[in-house]
């Protein structure tokens, strides 16, 4: 009875083992900015806290995940901030169109006034845009 049960379970293993397909190592899905549309900062920051930003933007079709931000100083106070969304790659894909909020944490180490710089697309030329938001600090 042992060497039957060890039998069906060597078995079973290999079945199990075997019917997964470590060939299929492409990717389902890539990374793409987003159009940022509006913001919501604070009219003023206080050195050494952390704020919430609100931000608002497009989302494309059902195939787009909203994943973060991506945000990059470009000088001491200058901050560039991008929206990523995750884009399933899938052939049937429908339009949308929705606009989606969402927020980061963003703390003040600084006493000089910080100047956003938010994405919201590329021009005819290609050229990237910007709405850029200056925050004084108390």
């Amino acid at each position: 009875m042992r060497r039957l049960y060890l039998t069906f379970l060597a078995v079973t293993l290999f079945l199990l083992v075997g019917s997964c397909s470590l060939d299929d190592d492409g990717v389902n899905f890539h990374y793409e900015p987003l159009q940022i549309t509006s913001v919501e900062v604070p009219e003023s920051f206080n050195q050494y806290q952390i704020y919430t930003i609100k931000v608002n933007m497009i989302r494309p079709d059902d195939c787009t995940l909203i994943e973060g931000f991506d945000v990059t100083s470009s000088d001491v106070t200058v901050r560039n901030v991008v929206a990523v969304g995750a884009i399933l790659e899938k052939p049937d894909c429908q339009p949308v169109d929705q606009e989606v909020q969402d927020t980061f944490q963003f703390e003040v180490l600084y006493n000089e006034p910080y100047i956003f710089r938010f994405y919201t697309g590329k021009d005819e030329a290609g050229e990237a845009q910007f709405l850029e938001v200056e925050v004084p600090v108390n």
